[in-house]
């Protein structure tokens, strides 16, 4: 809660125009990292090493490189290695003191991908990913071979070490090469991992047919290979065969091609595309811009989809399925594997990480080039194609069906609880709007049975811990009653037998203690749905709840905060009423009354709520992560908590 809507009196010293800052660009970098790389975690740390690839991967893009090295030396440096033309070195026309180098290593929003002329499509775009990298390494060190000459120049910390050198000639080589040390000052104990390198320099390969990667690595880590060479003159088609491995398809071959948009729009870039159905796994899809994976999607998925859509739809009416029609995106996603990369000029991303792509021309572009191809390859395949339509209209009957029985199931699903009166119901007959609670004990059950919505609002209280079914025998999960319970309430089975279109309740939010126990069995509860239902979390369906730990009261004058630390903050500055402040530490939700539950937890106009999500750079790291933390090993979870203890900055026991 703000100042002004607290009622509490500003605090802090004299605010004039000495209490001004202005950073120089590497000092900002290093002082929020978020803003850049999105952290200081692992994905933030190997982000680092993507940023400078994705340059290589640019100039081999442009026709300039044809190999890139990824190279993970015992010490913990990397290097990244290609041919291409070499970053250049001349002085700065601009600033004649330095060269271009320095220029781009040294300072934000700069570099050669604004104008378009030295570059048609990139994945750099902003000028900040070599600076960003300089100024959170502790050592770096840049290597350009130019008309057969040598030339380095070392960095510290996102400062020069001295000025740009000639180190004499290099008759057969060309390109820039870049090492550098992520610095323990802002990742702390965390490492760079070889499997995880593995898997990007391989991934990259796949997205340019016409470049090889080649990989190596001083440090051992499981079955990640020490050397290899990556070359894959099938693109996406070859990686999706390879990621589905034995599993039965609905087409023999893979729906596959490219299409280069200056020969069919007249503007530069071009889309790749690979995508089979299968009934052995769930449907996903991987998308890339200009070789940048965008996790989150974007326009270019939204134009590959209505494509696919429009046409199977166009091809069902052909063949006189009148049931084609019933076909949806959600149909198409169920059992479809696909993987788009395009390239286009100028991308517009959301943030900096560059998880979404926003070009609204990327989906009319990706539509069009994916339409044309996809009419013709079903018409020549009429088998697959066949196979495919079958599949989806079953798809489709049965999302139908299960529509039709969720009016009467709504009426019923308290009586096929086990434990009848557990679930709290809320009247709404239809999903939309609805909100499940899960909450700790019967008593905090009781105060949100008074601080609820009864038209929307339901809640379902848990006795004790939830089953850690990580840690769990497989048999235990279908005999625990509170996982049971939990099920039934939401309509839904676990792991296989999970459908997202049976869910019962739009929203399901984690309403636990604001402590360490509180927190623990909501650890529990989102490992439950991760690893038993995942299209629940990926579909925006769960949340946390944030209620507040104190209460604090001045005369007229309260004030809810979450922490310590602000409690602490209040108490010395006071709220702005008089006489002194009366402090309650809620010790569970239960001990708060229906109002207070209501204004800071419940209530959507007041409440904060924090959505779950998984965020990941390449598939399955998430899984393996919580694992780590939440399966039988614990001499995982203590080498965890070794590489991350200095991020503990404070442990209020």
């Amino acid at each position: 809660m703000s100042d002004l809507l607290s009622g509490a009196q500003p605090s802090g010293k004299n605010y004039d125009a000495s209490s001004i800052q202005v950073l120089e660009d590497m000092e900002h970098v290093r002082l929020r990292p978020g803003m850049y790389i999105g952290g200081k975690d692992d994905r933030a740390l190997h982000h680092m090493v993507a940023e400078i690839m994705d340059n290589s991967m640019d100039e081999a893009v442009a026709g300039h490189a044809t190999w890139i090295e990824l190279e993970l030396h015992a010490n913990g440096h990397v290097t990244v290695r290609d041919n291409g033309r070499g970053i250049p070195i001349g002085m700065h026309p601009k600033d004649p003191t330095k060269s271009a180098l320095e220029i781009i290593f040294c300072t934000l929003n700069a570099g050669g991908k604004f104008s378009g002329d030295s570059y048609e499509t990139s994945g750099g775009l902003h000028g900040v990913g070599s600076s960003v990298v300089n100024a959170l390494s502790d050592h770096l060190r840049v290597e350009v071979a130019q008309n057969r000459e040598l030339y380095a120049m070392e960095f510290s910390r996102g400062l020069p070490q001295g000025k740009l050198e000639k180190i004499g000639a290099a008759p057969n080589r060309r390109g820039t090469a870049v090492t550098f040390h992520p610095d323990a000052e802002i990742f702390g104990a965390l490492k760079l991992r070889p499997a995880r390198l593995f898997a990007m320099a391989r991934s990259k390969a796949y997205l340019f047919s016409g470049v090889e990667i080649r990989w190596k690595s001083a440090l051992p880590d499981g079955d990640t290979p020490m050397e290899a060479n990556f070359h894959f003159p099938g693109g996406l088609s070859d990686y999706l065969n390879e990621t589905l491995g034995g599993s039965t398809t609905y087409a023999e071959a893979p729906f596959g091609g490219m299409v280069d948009f200056k020969e069919k729009f007249g503007t530069p870039g071009k889309v790749e595309w690979a995508i089979n159905w299968t009934p052995s796994r769930d449907g996903f899809i991987q998308s890339y811009c200009n070789t940048i994976p965008t996790p989150e999607g974007g326009t270019h998925e939204a134009g590959f989809w209505a494509a696919i859509l429009k046409g199977i739809k166009a091809y069902g009416e052909l063949v006189g399925n009148r049931k084609a029609g019933t076909i949806t995106r959600e149909d198409l996603i169920t059992g479809g594997c696909a993987l788009v990369s395009c390239f286009i000029r100028e991308p517009e991303f959301v943030g900096q990480t560059k998880d979404r792509l926003a070009t609204t021309e990327a989906q009319r572009m990706v539509e069009n080039a994916v339409r044309d191809h996809f009419d013709n390859w079903l018409a020549a395949d009429t088998k697959s194609a066949g196979a495919i339509l079958d599949f989806l209209v079953l798809r489709a009957e049965e999302r139908l069906r299960r529509r039709q029985e969720k009016e009467t199931a709504r009426k019923t699903a308290t009586k096929k609880l086990r434990l009848p009166g557990k679930l709290t119901d809320c009247t709404s007959k239809t999903r939309e709007g609805t909100e499940l609670f899960i909450v700790e004990g019967d008593s905090a059950g009781g105060s949100g049975k008074g601080a609820r919505n009864r038209n929307t609002q339901a809640l379902l209280p848990l006795k004790g811990k939830i089953l850690n079914v990580l840690g769990a025998a497989s048999g235990k999960l279908t005999t625990n009653a509170e996982i049971s319970d939990l099920c039934e309430a939401l309509g839904v089975g676990m792991g296989t037998k999970f459908n997202l279109d049976d869910l019962r309740y739009d929203k399901i939010i984690i309403m636990t203690d604001a402590d360490v126990d509180g927190a623990h069995i909501a650890s529990l509860l989102m490992t439950f749905f991760f690893t038993q239902m995942r299209p629940l979390i990926d579909n925006g369906h769960l949340y946390l709840a944030c209620p507040p730990l104190y209460r604090l009261t001045q005369g007229a004058k309260r004030l809810y905060v979450a922490d310590d630390i602000e409690k602490n903050h209040w108490l010395e500055k006071g709220l702005g009423g008089k006489g002194k402040i009366d402090l309650q530490r809620f010790k569970g939700l239960g001990e708060m009354d229906a109002k207070d539950l209501k204004e800071t937890t419940m209530d959507p106009a007041t409440r904060k709520l924090i959505r779950v999500t998984v965020d990941e750079d390449i598939p399955g790291e998430t899984g393996d992560l919580v694992e780590r933390l939440m399966g039988k090993k614990p001499e995982l979870r203590f080498q965890y908590i070794q590489e991350n203890a200095r991020f503990v900055e404070e442990l209020d026991v």
